[in-house]
């Protein structure tokens, strides 16, 4: 299934790192992506994220705000808004 695409804002990238917004509508997707660095995300609200990973295996992600999580490089996935809301995260990828 095919979803809008989130929209992102890249505010820092450089020699160690990029920092990048995202900020999704209802339904919106980040599309299928991997991640080539080890990275954290920051939400900046309480929500919910749907993760399909390979084979089209669906997990739900309860986020708070505020509240990071780590990942390692390698990762592949399409991250989807859950929510009835707009939802943000803050992405630092440690180059």
């Amino acid at each position: 299934m095919s979803h809008p695409k989130a929209t992102s804002i890249t505010s820092i990238d450089n020699e160690r790192t990029r920092v990048t917004t995202w900020r999704f509508a209802p339904g919106e997707a980040t599309g299928w992506h991997r991640h080539e660095y080890d990275y954290v995300i920051v939400p900046l609200q309480a929500g919910a994220l749907t993760l399909v990973e390979e084979g089209g295996v669906e997990t739900r992600a309860e986020l708070e705000a505020g509240v990071p999580y780590h990942r390692n490089a390698g990762v592949e996935h399409d991250v989807i808004n859950a929510n009835d809301f707009e939802f943000s995260f803050v992405e630092v990828e440690i180059k």
